[in-house]
């Protein structure tokens, strides 16, 4: 245990503390000072190229590809059965005393699941709030700051490779999500504690792999602490601080620090009441966002209807044929599925920790409900957002492919970009955009919260110190993130979230067969009812 304090805080504290050692600079620019070398270091290891495609992008690619393949386009055929399952048709075969499924034989606090089923404590959450929860950590500023970086690094065809990055992806969710249901531990209270952690320890076990599997979990949990601070957090608040100052006219870490200090205290009371608050925010917060965003989106596409086949034709013919500037068609590929990795997460694992918590006896029901997520997250949402960006640039107003946008001699990044496309057909909208954005970021802190701390009570324990020392770590680091600049935060954030992949997806392609087995218990089950 001392060991792996040890290593967390020397990967991720004590760099940190950098910013607060005695320098004559701003609090912005010290925290800056700290997150570049870290973030240099994890992105030079993370995305290291093999025939100039970062190992992370082939290992996602050929995995989701082979479970697309390997359980025959579930993510087509069972579509309409995902959406059954989310709406609760199939609840009473769920909840049913005796269930079909095959559950590992693994005791909790000297008990075992099948009993604690029977005594009620089948879970914490339904399949909605479990959906709501994982999509609304998902479903963040990658689909706005995200797609713009995409179209402004890889051009109109980037948006293609998101797409289909999001479809295969469905795939990926659904074995992550099973696994997650299947080796959960519930507590003796109901309280769950599921994940990768778990799947990978239990089920290399039962693969006879008990040393690898324990290993594998322990760094995946060490990840997910660091992602939990990065991607879950510093980004989200990083892109919420900057469209509130700019909304306002302020600039500078100052306007961020405070904007970060008030994303704390709302986080915070969110928090401390565990994952049936979250749920409970999540289940308000997701549609009604997803609804004001999306409506603004299909206004602006229907506004320019006529314009709409010369949209897709750019993103078809920048998909093949792509801007120079980026390097060429495997840089588009490589930009295109780099943000949809980092915004629908599929692969990284961390959504099964979310879905864990369901109230269900079959494991693939939660599965086949996890594999909506990435559709939403990337093949609706993300598409939608480059539309309006495209649509914003059919005049010309910045180049494709240059990485850093400049319009009026200003650069522009992130979320203020997607906000200048919005505010070109509604004048108003940037005001509504930022309470979107905020609300974005707010409910997927929230629910990484929950994930950096089922990993961090994995590592440490599941005691009130444990639970409270995580806690006041990631509202620390709202404030850190709101107060730093994109390009720091942002490639820190990168490399945290596509680093779970690796352990994640070793244990994905040693259980998949279990996972195989949970279906077939399940489809059955329905079948005969």
């Amino acid at each position: 245990m001392k060991k792996i304090l040890l290593t967390i805080f020397s990967i991720f504290i004590i760099p940190l503390l950098t910013f607060a050692q005695e320098a004559p600079m701003g609090l912005d620019e010290r925290i800056n000072e700290a997150f570049t070398p870290i973030s240099n270091a994890w992105q030079s290891v993370v995305l290291y190229p093999i025939f100039g495609v970062p190992i992370v992008l082939i290992l996602l690619v050929v995995g989701a590809t082979f479970f697309t393949l390997y359980f025959g386009f579930i993510n087509i055929r069972k579509f309409p059965l995902s959406l059954n399952v989310v709406r609760g048709k199939y609840d009473e075969i769920e909840q049913g005393s005796t269930p079909v499924t095959t559950p590992s034989i693994h005791t909790v606090d000297g008990d075992i699941p099948d009993t604690i089923r029977k005594e009620g404590h089948s879970g914490e959450v339904n399949h909605f709030q479990a959906l709501a929860t994982a999509v609304s950590g998902t479903v963040g500023l990658g689909n706005i700051a995200g797609v713009a970086l995409a179209i402004a690094l890889g051009g109109p065809g980037a948006t293609f490779w998101m797409i289909i990055c999001g479809l295969i992806g469905m795939s990926l969710k659904f074995v992550e999500c099973t696994l997650g249901v299947t080796y959960r531990d519930i507590g003796p209270d109901g309280t769950v504690y599921g994940g990768p952690m778990y799947y990978l320890s239990k089920g290399m076990k039962e693969k006879g792999f008990a040393g690898l599997g324990k290993a594998l979990a322990a760094i995946f949990a060490i990840l997910c602490v660091g992602a939990s601070f990065g991607g879950g957090n510093a980004a989200q608040s990083n892109q919420a601080a900057s469209q509130l100052a700019n909304l306002m006219g302020y600039s500078g870490g100052s306007a961020g620090t405070i904007i970060g200090v008030v994303l704390a205290v709302l986080v915070g009371i969110v928090i401390i009441g565990g994952i049936k608050r979250i749920a409970s925010v999540t289940e308000k917060i997701v549609p009604f966002m997803a609804v004001i965003y999306v409506g603004a989106c299909l206004f602006i596409i229907f506004s320019n209807f006529s314009f709409i086949d010369d949209a897709f034709g750019l993103i078809f013919k920048g998909a093949f044929t792509p801007e120079a500037g980026i390097g060429g068609f495997f840089g588009v590929i490589i930009v295109g599925f780099q943000r949809a990795a980092f915004s629908n997460e599929a692969g990284a694992g961390s959504a099964s920790i979310a879905h864990s918590a369901v109230k269900t006896n079959y494991p693939a029901s939660e599965g086949l409900v996890a594999l909506l997520e990435p559709f939403i997250d990337t093949v609706v949402i993300c598409t939608m957002t480059a539309l309006v960006i495209i649509f914003y640039n059919s005049a010309g107003v910045f180049d494709y492919g240059v990485g850093t946008v400049v319009i009026d001699g200003q650069a522009v990044e992130g979320a203020v970009l997607t906000s200048m496309a919005f505010e070109s057909v509604i004048p108003w909208f940037p005001y509504i955009l930022t309470i979107a954005i905020v609300l974005f970021a707010v409910s997927t802190m929230i629910s990484w919260s929950y994930y950096g701390l089922q990993a961090w009570v994995y590592l440490f324990g599941k005691s009130k110190i444990a639970d409270l020392s995580y806690k006041l770590l990631f509202l620390i680091f709202i404030v850190i993130g709101a107060a730093a600049n994109m390009s720091s935060i942002w490639g820190f954030s990168d490399a945290m979230i596509l680093a779970l992949v690796f352990p994640n997806m070793i244990g994905l392609f040693f259980l998949f067969p279990k996972v195989k087995e949970e279906l077939n218990n399940y489809l059955s089950a329905i079948k005969s009812s």
